[in-house]
């Protein structure tokens, strides 16, 4: 039984990550979804919730698999023969869907990631994969924004990174003060971005010029 829990503890315990050995089991969550059911009003037993708990947890696999990923582990392959690049690399119009941690409701946008290589670059497939492992986690978008970048500039050590994520928060639209239409604009900026206003302005240019600002989530 305790190399059991050892095992569990183990899978979670990736670098920066929470480690959660107390995780419920698939039955347990299932339960939850029922008793959930049962105080909105329903009953979980009849024809067409029956399997709604099954499908509610195999959603939950999937909205927070980030959970079982290293974002670190993503980023490790890198490649030297660049001949010479050194010029901005940028990804733009990322889908982005994430889910509120406050509410637990979608965050749906899109992201926009840059950098400026050191002596190595990165398959640019890992660029949107790493948004995607911290974005299927409960999140805050500043924080999401924050873990991107940073996890970027701690792993490669380019010379700079960019971050800017657009997104509309169903937390605020959907539900409390009901304001649909409106879109959150965070960024993170290191190194030659932060430091170098002409580097910042060629990323923005790129981009769309998307304004880095920072709201408060409804």
């Amino acid at each position: 039984m305790a190399q059991g829990k050892d095992a569990e503890i183990k899978r979670f315990s990736k670098p920066g990550d929470v480690v959660t050995p107390d995780r419920p089991s698939r039955e347990e969550a299932e339960a939850a979804v029922r008793t959930l059911i049962r105080w909105a009003g329903d009953d979980p037993t009849r024809e067409g919730l029956v399997g709604t708990p099954d499908r509610v947890a195999r959603s939950y696999e999937e909205f927070f698999a980030g959970y079982d990923e290293d974002p670190v582990a993503l980023l490790e392959r890198t490649f030297e023969e660049t001949d010479g690049y050194d010029e901005m690399v940028v990804l733009r119009d990322i889908r982005m869907e994430s889910h509120c941690e406050h509410h637990m409701v979608p965050i749906i946008g899109k992201a926009h990631v840059a950098y400026l290589p050191g002596k190595r670059v990165v398959g640019i497939s890992k660029l949107a994969r790493v948004l995607e492992v911290y974005a299927k986690r409960l999140q805050i978008q500043e924080k999401l924004t924050a873990q991107v970048a940073n996890t970027i500039q701690t792993v490669l050590q380019p010379r700079g990174v960019a971050v800017v994520i657009e997104a509309a928060h169903q937390c605020m639209t959907t539900r409390g003060i009901h304001k649909p239409g409106v879109t959150m604009v965070t960024s993170r900026m290191l190194g030659a971005f932060r430091e170098d206003p002409r580097t910042r302005q060629e990323f923005m240019a790129m981009i769309g010029g998307a304004s880095p600002a920072r709201a408060v989530e409804g």
